[in-house]
């Protein structure tokens, strides 16, 4: 059944997960179906998001239909282990690599130049990418199962608030996505904090869980 006629008919299957410990089955289900070009709600450290193959462009644009995003603004990714930035970002500077050390995972997206090849959709002609390393266990879980980067935008429309439990998902993407991971009420908040460090100084786009001010403390610190 494809996402348009689950919309019209009945809503994506719920499966529920230990936000600690998920079962293996339906972590595996759904990366199956992330691998088959599906999107899958799923939990991260602060508010539900949408998972898809970020290599996929069909896939990207399934999400950015899905939140009816506008389609100047480019898609994060997350990713399992650090060395899969290799294949993402064009270079990475120092000045990341010490905040990776300094706030993974989870808390910090930061914003490389992006590789050659990737999907036009999830870069959205900027030359440039957002990662973050997978900080929910569940989230983790998704990303290893799956074994390459999927998207990490929040489950919501453009412009609302994100969702912090299931019940509280809007309708059209509810009944839109291929499979929800529901592992209970998460925490909220503002999320992680996105630094774009393609420049000669760090640019703080987004002070979320990371404050401004530890950023450029790292930035000082190596010169």
């Amino acid at each position: 059944m494809s996402a348009r006629q689950r919309t019209s008919r009945s809503p994506a299957r719920v499966l529920k997960v230990d936000p600690r410990k998920p079962d293996p089955g339906a972590i595996g289900r759904a990366a199956e179906l992330i691998r088959a070009g599906g999107v899958v709600c799923y939990p991260t450290r602060c508010l539900y998001g949408l998972g898809a193959d970020a290599r996929n462009a069909a896939a990207v644009e399934k999400v950015f239909a899905l939140k009816q995003r506008p389609a100047t603004m480019a898609l994060l990714v997350l990713i399992h282990r650090p060395e899969e930035m290799e294949g993402l970002a064009a270079r990475i500077p120092r000045l990341a690599r010490a905040l990776m050390d300094r706030f993974w995972p989870g808390r910090l997206t930061i914003v490389l130049e992006a590789a050659e090849g990737l999907p036009a959709p999830l870069t959205v002609g900027t030359g440039k990418i957002g990662i973050r390393l997978a900080g929910h266990p569940v989230a983790s879980a998704l990303v290893s199962a799956f074994g390459g980067p999927i998207t990490g935008t929040s489950a919501n429309l453009s412009g609302s608030p994100g969702c912090v439990e299931i019940p509280g998902l809007d309708p059209g993407i509810r009944n839109g996505v291929d499979l929800v991971l529901d592992a209970g009420r998460l925490k909220g908040g503002v999320g992680s904090t996105v630094v774009d460090v393609t420049g000669e100084k760090p640019v703080v786009i987004r002070e979320g869980e990371v404050p401004k001010a530890e950023i450029l403390a790292v930035a000082k610190e190596i010169g």
